[in-house]
């Protein structure tokens, strides 16, 4: 391991320790806070691995561990957070959010159920939805897409790179897009709550884009997920407890540790040829669903006491599926701003979302 990865693991990761011993030591003795406590435990327990690799070389680096560990807990005791991380004025982030939500409402899409899905995959809003598709989406282990996270904010991210591609790929194009997409990015996590899993997001994509723009530096992407485990615990210890943060930064883990190696049982022949072999790509969707659930099992069976037997198969369907709709769906809602009602796309989006809500009904009854 490189020496940068090594040192910012030596900072996150016993801070990362430090928030989880306390919110177990201090958490009152409830069936929901133990829960929190024991996934807090989890994500430490899996993130300790990069810390033994990194430490077993250098016997100086116990206090500096040590260190930081402490200031873990005393910032999840004390339940420290940056100056206005609460209670914040967000007038403009929720009218933004407010005409948004009402653009996607006056959309006359065919079937109402799929301007509530639409809604909820880009707002985070999700009291249109029916009991019963929220029944079958978490019957068919595709619960994950109903809650606004990290996945919804990666889709945003990439669609506006296809958007702003025209600017080309000078430095100074570089700069500027990346500058365009964080704000971009910023202001949604703030107008769509900021909960914890999309605010990973969103650190991950910051970071990224200062990597890329910044000379000479690597973009390592155990950096980054360290990065921001301990950016977020900094401004927020008591974050630690929620399972949207467990499981974000668990899924991602799980992407960057496992994934590769599961990816590896597939040889590469080449970058052309890998683009066209459909099977490749059904493997490399495989193997992102199975590295994302090995790291998450643990946590979402102490939180949610279920695990869905047909996750591999409902994140093979679904996900193409939210993919297309949210790309159709923000089409949609940019051309009624405007003014405009594209039939076909209005159409397509609906069949869509009839084919997703369809497809999660099917696995749910299996």
């Amino acid at each position: 391991m490189e020496k940068g990865t090594a040192d910012i693991v030596k900072l996150s990761l016993p801070f990362t320790g430090g928030a989880g011993a306390a919110a177990a030591l201090l958490g009152a003795p409830s069936a929901q806070e133990f829960r929190a406590a024991a996934g807090a435990a989890c994500l430490v327990a899996a993130a300790a691995v990069l810390a033994a690799v990194c430490l077993r070389k250098g016997r100086s680096t116990a206090l500096t561990a040590l260190l930081f560990f402490l200031l873990g807990a005393l910032c999840r005791a004390a339940q420290w957070e940056l100056p206005g991380s609460q209670g914040t004025s967000a007038s403009l982030p929720e009218r933004a959010l407010q005409g948004f939500s009402q653009a996607i409402s006056r959309i006359p899409f065919p079937h109402e159920s799929s301007g509530a899905l639409l809604r909820a995959l880009l707002t985070g809003q999700r009291d249109r939805l029916g009991a019963s598709m929220v029944k079958a989406f978490r019957a068919a282990g595709a619960s994950h897409i109903l809650a606004l996270s990290g996945l919804h904010l990666g889709i945003i991210y990439l669609t506006l790179g296809r958007l702003l591609s025209f600017m080309g790929n000078t430095p100074a194009a570089w700069r500027i897009r990346s500058a365009l997409t964080v704000m971009f990015c910023g202001f949604y996590t703030v107008m769509t709550g900021a909960g914890p899993s999309i605010t990973r997001a969103f650190l991950f994509i910051a970071l990224s884009e200062i990597s890329r723009n910044t000379a000479f530096r690597k973009k390592e992407p155990l950096n980054i997920w360290c990065a921001a485990l301990i950016i977020q615990l900094c401004a927020k210890p008591s974050v630690i407890s929620s399972a949207g943060f467990q499981l974000s930064y668990l899924a991602m883990l799980g992407i960057f540790v496992l994934l590769p190696a599961l990816q590896g049982w597939y040889p590469s022949v080449g970058r052309i040829a890998d683009r066209f072999d459909p099977f490749r790509r059904l493997w490399n969707a495989m193997a992102l669903s199975l590295s994302c659930q090995a790291f998450t099992a643990p946590v979402a069976w102490i939180h949610f006491h279920s695990f869905p037997r047909y996750f591999l198969l409902s994140n093979l369907i679904s996900m193409p599926l939210t993919s297309a709709l949210m790309i159709c769906g923000l089409a949609c809602t940019g051309a009624e701003i405007m003014g405009a009602e594209p039939g076909f796309l209005i159409k397509a989006t609906d069949r869509i979302a009839f084919w997703l809500i369809r497809s999660l009904e099917i696995i749910a009854s299996m």
